[in-house]
């Protein structure tokens, strides 16, 4: 496979066969079977596949270097799961129309896997990678915040020397080099029940706390400073004509700045110790799942250079901060030149319409392989 004769077609079938398997993050199965399709790739050109179960609730990670050494010159992120539940692929499969590839998990992020291995697969073949140290990571449970891989990407990330993570470029062609982190919280109240008609006031509604809590929650929402809060669940009661004893809540916290979530967590906290409807107990579970994903003065060198490279293959390279989440936070905040969005242009992620641009596919390919022989060229 010469990079000067990319061969779309064999990429496409490839695409088309990773697209049409259902591999949601509750699907162990599904990303099995990815998992597997990539084992054998790789096995195939002689790197070493190490499979890590870190829960049985997820499938298989995969951990594959080319290279006994301890430190890597590059690590590349990925991972195999997607959002949508078992039997997506059966309602609407891999299909192609004009230059779009449409699928569950299209964009994100099965084309951006596949880049990874064509790119590698093709500096191998040119003996671009002889002295190289590379790390790939492919998890299984992204999409829930990679609860259980964390541990395991910031490890591989202290070992590197530059993160690469093919989550898909913005559908304006787009890199990104910032993230918001995330925070996620689970709020459950208790209160009294009693009949509303016959005797409401021997009641204590969880539901009119949660609606307190709600309200101050929301209040802290910042456009200036990037904090957004959202309670995006609610549920409680059991009839209408209960005062409602229990009530629960689901928080989504978006941030650019750590500082904010003390902020955040201290109205939780004042809510917790002093509740505005007398008789009604409150609890919070949870916290940040990902950090912000910040760029260093390293990580804008990096850009630079992206952007030299992508200048030299007739690609305008642009830069977006984004509110969505990705592994690469994990490398980022431990001051590790990252960058995100190398995969193929697309959009419509985690809804019916996920596409990629079929003719940002070579390109970006090309951009993947210039810039892994540009950062271990020294």
């Amino acid at each position: 496979m010469n990079s000067t004769l990319f061969d779309l077609s064999t990429y496409l079938k490839d695409l088309e066969y990773l697209v049409n398997i259902d591999s949601g993050s509750s699907c162990p199965e599904g990303t099995t079977q990815v998992a597997e399709f990539f084992h054998q790739k790789f096995v195939a050109m002689e790197w070493q596949v190490r499979t890590h179960n870190f829960d049985s609730a997820i499938g298989p990670c995969l951990e594959i270097v080319n290279t006994d050494q301890k430190h890597y010159d590059v690590l590349l992120m990925g991972h195999m799961d997607t959002v949508f539940k078992t039997g997506t692929v059966a309602e609407r499969p891999f299909t192609v129309k004009e230059d779009k590839a449409f699928g569950p998990g299209v964009n994100d992020m099965k084309a951006g896997l596949l880049s990874i291995y064509y790119a590698l697969n093709t500096l191998q073949h040119e003996r671009e990678l002889n002295q190289t140290a590379v790390c790939i990571a492919f998890n299984s449970d992204e999409e829930l915040g990679s609860i259980f891989s964390r541990p395991w990407l910031e490890e591989l990330s202290k070992k590197s020397q530059y993160v690469l993570v093919l989550e898909a470029a913005r559908s304006n062609g787009n890199l990104v080099n910032q993230r918001k982190g995330i925070g996620r919280y689970k709020i459950e109240l208790a209160g009294v029940a009693a009949h509303s008609g016959v005797d409401p006031e021997k009641g204590c509604s969880a539901i009119q706390e949660l609606a307190h809590w709600i309200l101050a929650l929301h209040n802290k929402t910042n456009y200036e400073t990037g904090t957004t809060v959202n309670v995006g669940v609610i549920s409680g009661g059991t009839t209408v004509n209960v005062v409602p004893d229990q009530a629960k809540a689901e928080v989504d916290l978006r941030i650019c700045d750590l500082v904010e979530v003390e902020a955040i967590e201290n109205v939780m906290h004042e809510l917790v110790a002093h509740p505005r409807t007398s008789g009604v107990t409150a609890k919070v579970m949870g916290g940040i799942t990902r950090p912000p994903m910040n760029p260093s003065e390293k990580t804008l060198q990096l850009c630079k250079k992206v952007e030299i490279i992508g200048c030299e293959l007739g690609i305008d390279i642009g830069w977006a901060a984004t509110g969505g989440g990705s592994d690469g936070s994990f490398a980022a905040i431990l001051g590790v030149p990252t960058i995100d969005g190398l995969g193929p242009v697309g959009g419509g992620s985690h809804g019916i319409s996920e596409y990629i641009l079929i003719s940002s596919i070579e390109p970006r390919f090309q951009l993947l392989r210039r810039i892994i022989q540009e950062i271990t060229a020294n």
